[in-house]
């Protein structure tokens, strides 16, 4: 497994955009090979910002890789950062391998 990770820092009083944003696009993933789920992370306060993570798990870093460069990626990313005044600098990646995973049994 391989989590893929975007750190945001939304300008406050662009939150609700952020998220209406956020929850307007179309992320094109459902149909990519490998991608098993996605999360909009909502963080903490800070005095000038609140912190979101884009979280996405994927099967394999490799499976993550392709979706980058695919046309799905493409049309995701076609209209990231129209609105780059709401941000606080670029958003920072994050990817992890997995190396260990407790479940729920049952």
């Amino acid at each position: 497994m391989f989590i893929a990770m975007n750190r945001f820092r939304i300008l406050k009083g662009e939150e609700a955009e952020f998220e209406r944003i956020w929850a307007a696009r179309d992320s094109h993933l459902r149909a990519v090979p490998g991608f098993v789920e996605f999360h909009l992370l909502r963080g903490p306060e800070a005095a000038d910002h609140r912190l979101y993570v884009s979280h996405t798990l994927w099967q394999s870093h490799r499976q993550f890789e392709d979706w980058t460069h695919s046309e799905a990626f493409r049309k995701a990313h076609a209209r990231a950062g129209a609105r780059k005044d709401i941000y606080q600098g670029p958003p920072q990646f994050e990817g992890f391998e997995v190396v260990q995973t407790i479940a729920r049994e049952g």
